[in-house]
């Protein structure tokens, strides 16, 4: 509902007896709420903020606040590349909906140079918006997905493949702040997971796993592939 006003009953402001709204809200504060009810033929939509959890309270504000970190970022790009107000708020409308939100874009963009090529978008802003997230946000972690597929034929096939994992999760030993787990998805495939502090640790990390499992193959009468997901 466009233009619908936000109402809160007094019950609705805090758990138990309010004396008075000025003690729980103050005027300009901006507050999280639930949405209880819609009056369309007043175009209200009814809402409670006892009933957000502190939990969900501070997601939504920081939500918000990357929402707006990630908008002034965005008119830094577009003063550089030229854009016009209009251009501006097209391409950022495309990046909530291809990543969900405008500081999803920018944080993908941060972690993955490649991120918003991938994803479909063109022209030559890209290196300057990607320039700007790599400068004003640092992603928490960076996670990475494969597939293993592994084959042995001969009679040392479950050990065999045991191995072949172990040499792949082994293959990180002495890189910071990275983890690589493999997960049985039913034979014979096998879900590779990285998480790293950044896109070129993760990456370096998937490419040694691969190497590890391949040298531990060249022991077996099998067949190895493996793929990006």
């Amino acid at each position: 509902m466009d233009g619908a006003e936000g109402f809160v009953f007094i019950g609705e402001v805090a758990a138990g007896w309010v004396k008075s709204v000025r003690s729980h809200l103050r005027e300009g504060q901006r507050v999280v709420a639930k949405a209880i009810g819609v009056k369309r033929d007043r175009g209200r939509i009814d809402l409670s903020i006892k009933s957000v959890s502190e939990e969900r309270r501070r997601d939504a504000l920081q939500f918000w606040k990357n929402e707006q970190r990630a908008g002034q970022i965005m008119k830094v790009a577009a003063d550089r590349v030229g854009w016009s107000e209009d251009e501006l708020d097209s391409t950022s409308d495309d990046l909530v909906d291809s990543f969900g939100s405008l500081y999803g874009a920018l944080e993908e963009a941060a972690a993955d140079s490649k991120a918003l090529d991938n994803a479909g978008f063109k022209g030559k802003w890209i290196a300057t918006v990607v320039e700007l997230a790599v400068e004003n946000i640092v992603p928490e972690s960076v996670h990475l997905k494969g597939n293993f597929h592994v084959e042995i034929w001969s009679s040392e096939g479950v050990s065999g493949i045991r191995e072949v994992l172990e040499k792949a999760e082994a293959s990180i030993e002495g890189m910071d702040e990275v983890v690589l787990t493999c997960h049985y998805d039913g034979a014979p495939n096998y879900r590779v997971e990285v998480e790293g502090p950044d896109y070129d640790s993760a990456e370096s990390a998937w490419n040694a796993c691969i190497e590890a499992a391949e040298s531990a193959m060249k022991a077996y009468d099998g067949n190895f592939s493996a793929e990006r997901v």
